[in-house]
């Protein structure tokens, strides 16, 4: 969130998100802090799992949770219980009584206990009702959510009518393809459909683009954005200096991030130490509307420091001091919202930014 608002008060965040309930948990097109009003678009996702929620998996995948569901369906009955009982809980909160041998799944070894927390989270039948520290706090949904919230049971096609154009509207101009990326990820049974009912009621309209890098493709714009395109020509617009997260929608689609800003980004926290190319956490470096570059940080906590291992500049990377003390601004202001006293960087800088970054 850092990357996008700059520097905020995490308090206010935990307000929100705990005790004015005007946010919540859920995982969206990926693990997510969502609005409380939209429960009913996430609710229909809850109401479809794991058909609807694991589509973009195939079939295999949706068959193999309904197993493992069915075949557990004593401890979904014991974690359920527990939580009326006692909640709300840490996952370890549970395992004295259920304590069995973690099972690998996905990327983590879990216990059946944190396995089932996960597809009960899917369902809507527990929320994330707090954090102590990194751990997930568990309670019942119907306890957590707040009296006002809205349990419309909206169809198919009102959820779509309503994701593609939010999609839309986060990617300025997209194609059918680089929708789909978006708020309901992978989630779209009806997408061709739902941009020509649209189109034909004025929501978005066909876009030809006859200059750029995007190529030939039919594109939409959502109707609102339109009086936009005119303040594109403007000097309103100050370009700065952002670091962004690895995580940032801009690289959720990098077929799309490769097109439109000829940037190649992949994120290497899976990548085998020596075949990394860049670094675990690397940050890219946006500078207006171009990618200049990426910062490599580590944060060493016990020592309060922002350990600044490289910095790597694009080959077309614009030169100067003023790049640079951007650059060194935009990275101090990381490491003073991190907690740290002071940002250290190592000789591995590019030597046209080597100015205000040493």
């Amino acid at each position: 969130m850092w990357n996008r608002l700059g520097d905020f008060n995490t308090s206010d965040l935990d307000r929100l998100l705990w005790s004015e309930k005007k946010l919540f948990e859920y995982w969206a097109h990926q693990a997510s802090i969502v609005l409380m009003e939209d429960y009913p678009l996430y609710y229909y996702l809850m109401r479809g799992y794991p058909d609807v929620f694991l589509k973009s998996l195939g079939p295999v995948w949706q068959l193999r949770v309904k197993k493992w569901l069915s075949k557990n369906s004593d401890l979904r009955d014991y974690v359920l219980t527990e939580l009326k009982r006692r909640g709300p809980l840490l996952s370890r909160q549970f395992e004295d009584r259920t304590r069995t041998k973690n099972r690998g799944f996905g990327w983590s070894s879990w216990s059946d206990v944190s396995r089932m927390l996960f597809h009960l989270f899917f369902k809507g039948e527990v929320m994330v009702a707090g954090r102590q520290g990194k751990q997930k706090l568990w309670d019942l949904s119907e306890r957590f959510l707040p009296s006002w919230v809205s349990k419309k049971e909206l169809s198919e096609q009102e959820i779509e009518y309503e994701a593609v154009q939010r999609s839309l509207r986060a990617l300025g101009i997209g194609t059918e393809s680089e929708s789909s990326w978006h708020f309901l990820r992978g989630r779209y049974r009806n997408l061709k459909e739902t941009l020509k009912q649209l189109e034909a009621e004025s929501k978005i309209q066909a876009v030809d683009i006859t200059d750029g890098p995007v190529g030939k493709g039919q594109r939409y714009i959502h109707s609102q954005d339109i009086p936009l395109l005119g303040d594109l020509d403007s000097d309103t617009w100050e370009p700065r200096v952002l670091l962004l997260s690895p995580f940032d929608n801009l690289f959720c689609d990098r077929a799309r991030t490769k097109l439109v800003f000829n940037f190649d980004y992949t994120i290497e926290i899976y990548t085998p130490r020596s075949k990394r190319k860049y670094g675990y956490y690397v940050l890219p470096i946006l500078y207006g509307d171009e990618f200049i570059g990426r910062v490599d940080p580590l944060m060493d906590r016990k020592n309060e420091k922002l350990l600044i291992k490289a910095v790597y500049a694009e080959p077309h990377a614009p030169k100067g001091k003023d790049v640079s003390r951007e650059i060194r601004d935009s990275v101090e202001q990381l490491s003073e919202f991190l907690g740290a006293k002071d940002a250290v960087y190592s000789r591995k800088v590019p030597k046209l930014w080597q100015s205000y970054l040493h």
